[in-house]
């Protein structure tokens, strides 16, 4: 790291380092304060799908014990065909957003088919969409955290060691010049002193 020169053209230069750090700052913590917001009502709303999944599998439980049965074939009832995610850009982080899940239910002969496996196609298409929207929301949230991490380690080293670094050079810097003008002023004391008392001799 570079030696602090201690004259006025590093005082001018720390102060303007101090003025940007400064004007920097507020910037950077509203933008933090913004992505914990926001990464908030991300954990929220994964949650909240959490919840919706654990009701939608109890629902099924419930209501179709009968799926236990292994003699009836389900496979490929229900399949995902399609899934759009779009992007977001929160303050300059992109955010995935489910913007369509497509699920298309198998065909089926009814009459080959118990009664029930029309309420198990519905509630297996929803149980897809729910884990596709969940798989986005955790992923949101997990580039929620790691942007508030990184925006909160900027927000630190401003305020926790560039402002108060350059502010100790400013105060160093002044110092030293004060220090160097009272020398000054007392070296041109002597030197009139001197001077003289060489005239009156």
């Amino acid at each position: 790291m570079a030696r602090l020169q201690l004259n006025k053209s590093s005082l001018a230069r720390e102060g303007r380092n101090l003025r940007t750090y400064e004007r920097f700052l507020p910037s950077l913590d509203l933008k933090r304060q913004q992505l914990m917001a926001e990464r908030a009502k991300a954990a929220r709303t994964l949650a909240g799908t959490d919840r919706e999944i654990e009701s939608l599998r109890r629902q099924v439980g419930n209501r179709l014990p009968m799926l236990a049965n292994l003699n009836v074939d389900l496979s490929d009832l229900a399949r995902v065909t399609a899934v759009v995610v779009g992007s977001e850009n929160l303050v300059g982080t992109q955010l995935p957003v489910l913007e369509r899940v497509e699920v298309a239910i198998g065909a089926y002969t009814p009459m080959t088919k118990p009664h029930w496996v029309d309420d198990t196609a519905a509630l297996l298409q929803s149980m897809l969409e729910l884990r596709i929207r969940r798989q986005v929301e955790a992923q949101r949230l997990l580039l929620l955290e790691a942007a508030v991490k990184t925006i909160t380690q900027r927000v630190n080293l401003f305020d926790k060691v560039l402002i108060p670094k350059t502010r100790a050079n400013i105060k160093k810097i002044k110092i030293y010049l004060s220090d160097e003008d009272m020398a000054a002023v007392v070296r041109s004391k002597i030197a009139k002193n001197k001077h003289a008392t060489a005239r009156s001799v």
